[in-house]
């Protein structure tokens, strides 16, 4: 959520700005987003489930309003898309037929309470699974982009210069493997065999969009969710973080790194940047005043039933001072740090940033 690349705080804030005024054309044609919460732009929107955020205080600072981002304004996603030179993503679900049919410039898949296995936050109610996810790019690729394209060549030239983000995994362990009163998966699996079988579908997902015509990827790990206010109010912690839940998800942080140079070198022309959000997080909640932060405590005023924001409640006046926006999902600052440094730095991921990826041959 952090960065941590060698620049003035007021140069950080130009450059992205002065970057953009200067591209008169896209760096990349499509920016397709997988994943939860983090980057669903309003798909839960249209699903029958609690987890929800198409309502007032989230979206008080987008533009339009509440649109069923988890946060008060861009999520990550959103500042990629805008550095790509892109348009907003609009989520795949809120699109009408035709409107599937002429958009070229990228989806958003993402699903709020949705995990890399299918029965993650399924106590809470509906979402897209990473494989549901998946078959409905396949969808898109299948029934919809094709009308775009002259030939398949072209359509496959055109899916081999996007750039396909995959933001999952936290409720894997927030909504399954910690809560063992809805599902078994702690009682069947050690936690590095939670991790293993984590690690071994994301795999079989990355590897199933290399085949519907994926290249550039960017996957992150799993954010330092020990640190989330709400871990904090389950365990009756009143500082630092819950580090028995960041030792639990750092098995499956400290695979995918090789897992991805694995993929990197066996899937021909591919590129995959790892997002390095667990370390970021891990920081700015450490060291909170190093990133312009003054609190670790929630904006708004939370429900501690759901850890979301409640309904037509003031937030804080000042969100750039808060780390989190409700007690589980980061303030649109927090996603403006992290992915300007994913952008343009060399910390946040890596081997490469997003600006180098985009110029990558396959």
């Amino acid at each position: 959520m952090a960065m941590t690349f060698p620049m003035s705080l007021i140069s950080l804030f130009l450059l992205p700005h002065f970057f953009l005024a200067k591209c008169s054309s896209p760096l990349s044609p499509a920016l397709y987003v997988f994943g939860d919460s983090l980057v669903d732009s309003g798909n839960n929107d249209f699903l029958n489930t609690s987890a929800k955020a198409n309502y007032k205080p989230y979206g008080i600072d987008f533009p339009d309003g509440p649109t069923g981002r988890f946060t008060n304004g861009n999520t990550c996603a959103d500042f990629l898309a805008q550095y790509l030179g892109l348009p907003f993503v609009p989520p795949y679900l809120g699109l009408s037929e035709a409107q599937k049919s002429k958009t070229t410039t990228g989806m958003n898949y993402a699903s709020g309470s949705a995990g890399i296995l299918r029965k993650s936050g399924s106590a809470i109610g509906m979402n897209l699974a990473l494989q549901i996810q998946i078959e409905l790019f396949q969808e898109t690729v299948n029934h919809y982009l094709p009308k775009n394209f002259k030939t398949n060549d072209e359509l496959l030239q055109y899916l081999s210069k996007s750039i396909f983000v995959v933001d999952i995994g936290s409720n894997d362990y927030l909504n399954n493997y910690l809560q063992p009163a809805h599902y078994n998966s702690s009682h069947l699996y050690s936690p590095a065999q939670f991790a293993g079988i984590l690690l071994k579908e994301l795999r079989r997902s990355l590897q199933d969009l290399y085949h519907l015509g994926a290249r550039k990827f960017l996957v992150f790990n799993i954010a330092s969710i020990g640190c989330t206010p709400a871990l904090l109010y389950s365990k009756k912690l009143t500082s630092g973080c819950a580090e028995d839940v960041n030792q639990l998800i750092s098995l499956y942080n400290e695979g995918l790194p090789d897992m991805l140079q694995n993929l990197t070198s066996s899937l021909q022309g591919s590129n995959f940047v790892l997002g390095e959000f667990y370390a970021s997080s891990y920081d700015s909640n450490q060291n909170p005043s190093k990133y312009g932060f003054t609190t670790r405590s929630p904006c708004c005023v939370i429900n501690t039933t759901t850890a979301q924001c409640i309904q037509d409640v003031q937030p804080c006046l000042d969100r750039t001072t808060h780390i989190y926006w409700d007690a589980v999902h980061p303030t649109q600052e927090s996603n403006f740090l992290f992915a300007t440094g994913c952008f343009y730095g060399t910390t946040q991921c890596t081997p490469i940033n997003i600006l180098q990826l985009t110029v990558q041959k396959q």
